[in-house]
């Protein structure tokens, strides 16, 4: 089985990139993380050249790429795994953060009915208003006439009395 380190690099990339769209609280240390394999890698290479340019037997080489094969895999599962517990914490998160949107939008929409009501209620009243405005305005009227009636039948007693007393007086 020949293994090529190369084939590393283009995953380890990926990692930089992906580490440096992250918020900087999380991307320093992921960022160190990724130098630190990328100078594992660069050793590993010169590890590998040094054995295989040397008289290594076939199996110490087979044994060092497997081991070191071993060790990236591990490194593959690890960071596999880290990847899944963002992925699921980022889904509770949603969910929440989905919860939460229909809580508001359940609040609101109460608010909403309540403030229809009350639009309704001040209706009700502006126009128990409009009316209780034209029942006084007629009674202002109605109390006016009155008192020009009540005026005019004591100009009429008055004048009357006058009469009555011209004609016992003077007759």
């Amino acid at each position: 089985m020949s293994v090529s380190l190369s084939q590393f690099q283009m995953p380890i990339r990926k990692m930089d990139l992906e580490a440096r769209s992250l918020p900087p609280n999380i991307k320093s240390s992921l960022l160190a993380k990724i130098r630190e394999y990328k100078t594992d890698l660069i050793n590993l290479k010169s590890e590998v050249k040094r054995i295989s340019s040397s008289n290594v037997s076939q199996t110490a080489r087979d044994e060092l790429l497997e081991s070191g094969m071993a060790d990236a895999k591990t490194m593959s599962t690890e960071r596999l795994n880290q990847s899944s517990d963002r992925i699921k914490d980022s889904r509770r998160t949603m969910l929440e953060t989905e919860e939460l949107g229909v809580s508001i939008l359940q609040d609101l929409h109460q608010q909403r009915q309540a403030l229809l009501h009350a639009h309704g209620t001040l209706h009700g009243v502006d126009d128990n208003i409009g009316r209780s405005k034209k029942v006084l305005t007629a009674m202002s009227r109605r109390m006016n006439r009155n008192k020009w009636m009540v005026g005019c039948i004591i100009a009429a007693l008055i004048l009357a009395i006058l009469v009555v007393l011209y004609f016992k007086l003077f007759r």
